[in-house]
């Protein structure tokens, strides 16, 4: 890069923000992570993650993190299973030839951090409003703190992000979908008829107008979402999440008549019992490029979960953004540049994501969840007949 290098502010310390950081500077460029949580362990970071070759996987590699990710990679952890409401497997898939390995989303964050300078995150900086100066840079206000000046503040601060409101007036909107999740500890030793029905991997049941996904973690822990079609408040309305006991017997009512052995995941989870109302942008989310912001990840192009590729997009963002920033001559025209691409890269994943969000829980769901199952083992197939 020829033209003065931009002094980079980067809000959020999610794997996309850390990544491109990460990017950044094995090339030389400085760049700052501002982070609201107050330090890395100040809450849960979520479930387990699989990381596609060609996305997530790629972005580690031009990180120089290839070692590190083979350490936490469970590429064991791939298999899928379906079962009816009635406990009877429909289609097991349990191949881990494949090659999108699982890895806690805690792990990841963890080679990521340690693969960065100290001083490169600054924990406990909540983003309050992003000024523009006379200047054409930006001063950012965390608290009572002014600080910069920044050229390119770039926002990898999630669904909710306080850097879209620059760029694009669009908010994420409430899919239909809310997921309750629980979690189940140690279930290899406390739940062994458990731990064999979910096997290695993740299983799904559907039926009555609901649904189940449950995921095996690391470290002998399932992670599990009951998935329900209802107006957005129905959760908080429904559920006393403060009284974890009572949020169990309420889960497991909704699921009454449902097969033993399925209603003995909810019975078996620990009080970690938390909705998640699921929102996405717009497929097709895009801005007019403004010069010294931009956007990745969930700020840019959050999407429904379903498919897995969320995280894989927001790395590839944040491995683009870097190599454009790396290459070009003129960082400005680099940033356009990385926006073009990206608005086209997403539309596929985020329309996949949206129609099976739409279909999730229709009157034909199992066998649309089914013909999923099918197409991903298929797949997995041809890669791996292509070599």
């Amino acid at each position: 890069m020829t033209e003065r290098t931009p002094r980079i502010a980067i809000i959020g310390a999610g794997p996309a923000g850390l990544t491109l950081a990460r990017i950044l500077h094995i090339n030389g460029i400085a760049a700052t992570v501002f982070e609201r949580e107050e330090h890395a362990l100040s809450r849960p970071q979520g479930g387990t993650l699989d990381l596609h070759a060609e996305s997530g996987q790629l972005a580690l590699r031009r990180a120089g993190l290839e070692r590190e990710f083979l350490r936490i990679a469970r590429y064991e952890d791939q298999g899928s299973r379906l079962y009816d409401k009635d406990g009877q497997l429909i289609m097991a898939d349990d191949d881990d030839s494949g090659d999108r390995p699982e890895a806690n989303r805690s792990a990841l964050r963890e080679i990521l951090l340690a693969s960065l300078p100290d001083g490169t995150v600054q924990w406990g900086r909540e983003l309050r409003e992003v000024y523009a100066r006379p200047d054409g840079a930006y001063d950012l206000a965390f608290g009572v703190d002014l600080l910069g000046p920044f050229d390119l503040v770039v926002g990898a601060d999630g669904a909710w992000s306080r850097v879209r409101p620059l760029v694009s007036r669009y908010r994420p909107q409430y899919s239909g979908l809310t997921f309750i999740e629980f979690g189940i500890d140690d279930v290899d030793a406390r739940h062994p008829a458990i731990s064999a029905l979910v096997g290695r991997g993740k299983i799904g049941a559907e039926g009555d107008g609901r649904s189940m996904i449950v995921q095996r973690n690391a470290n002998a822990h399932l992670r599990g979402y009951a998935i329900f079609r209802v107006p957005a408040d129905w959760a908080e309305r429904t559920f006393d999440f403060s009284a974890p006991a009572a949020a169990r017997a309420r889960l497991m009512a909704e699921f009454d008549g449902w097969a033993p052995a399925l209603l003995a995941l909810i019975a078996a989870s620990n009080d970690h019992i938390v909705a998640r109302a699921i929102h996405a942008l717009p497929v097709g989310h895009h801005w007019q490029n403004r010069v010294g912001v931009t956007l990745l990840g969930d700020a840019a192009h959050v999407m429904s979960p379903f498919g897995g590729e969320g995280v894989n997009a927001a790395m590839l963002d944040a491995a683009e953004l870097a190599r454009h920033l790396v290459e070009a001559s003129d960082w400005k025209e680099a940033v356009k540049l990385y926006e073009q691409e990206m608005f086209d890269r997403v539309v596929e994943p985020a329309t996949h994501a949206a129609e099976a969000a739409a279909t999730e829980l229709s009157h034909i769901g199992p066998e649309l969840t089914l013909e999923h199952v099918r197409r991903h083992a298929e797949m997995r197939a041809e890669m791996a007949a292509a070599g």
